[in-house]
This record gives C-alpha cells, structure tokens and sequence, in this order.
C-alpha cells in the first residue's frame, strides 16, 4: 500500500523548487495517487489525460528503439512536462515556460527513487 503521506512530502519538496508550481502523482491508469493538479483544472480529466498523454507518447515512438524521458507540453504562459517513476507511476509537473526540459528529467530522476519507495 502506498504511503500517502511520504508521498506528499516528496511531490512538496519537488514544488520547492524554483519555477516549479505543480506535482501530482498519477497511476499509469489515469488516477490520482498522491499531489495537487494545477489550479482550476479538472482533477479526473487532468490526471486521466496525464497518464494518456504519455501512454501515447511511448506507443507513438515505440518504434524508434530509444527510451522516452519525458513528454513536454508547451502552453501559452507555462509548462507541463510528464515523466516515468515505474510500472505503477508517473510524475506530472507543471512550471514555467522557461524552465529547461533538462532541469525537469534532472527533476525526475532525483526523485523517482523516493517515490518508488513510497509507492
């Protein structure tokens, strides 16, 4: 069983970083495990869609024999950027529009431990 509140204190940590404003823990089936979607956005529909994104992104480029680090999702005035934790996980954040892709995958890989661990 997933240790919720460990979880949360990771996804808070992940949020102290500069540029980032949010993370959500997200099941690769589409449900919300652990974090906060992004004000005023649909929770279900955020997360679902999350999960689906990156499912397709692989699917999509399953052929070209390279690994897929994240799916960067470029809006108006921020980003979203969603990445792999495990078979049970992905990690969904969003930041400002200049953040680097770079600093969201170093992001990513600084945490995925931890948040395996606590899955």
């Amino acid at each position: 069983m997933a240790n919720i509140v460990a979880l949360e204190e990771i996804l808070d940590k992940i949020k102290q970083n500069e540029g980032i404003s949010d993370a959500v823990l997200v099941s690769r089936s589409g449900m919300h495990i652990a974090g906060n979607v992004p004000k005023g956005a649909h929770a279900e529909t955020f997360v679902a869609m999350s999960a689906i994104l990156l499912g397709a992104a692989e699917t999509a480029t399953s052929e070209l024999k390279e690994r897929l680090r994240i799916v960067s999702i470029m809006l108006e005035q921020s980003k979203v950027a969603i990445g792999v934790v495990s078979q049970k996980a992905v990690l969904v954040l969003k930041a400002d529009l200049d953040e680097a892709d770079e600093k969201l995958l170093q992001i990513l890989k600084d945490n995925t431990s931890k948040l395996e661990s606590a899955l």
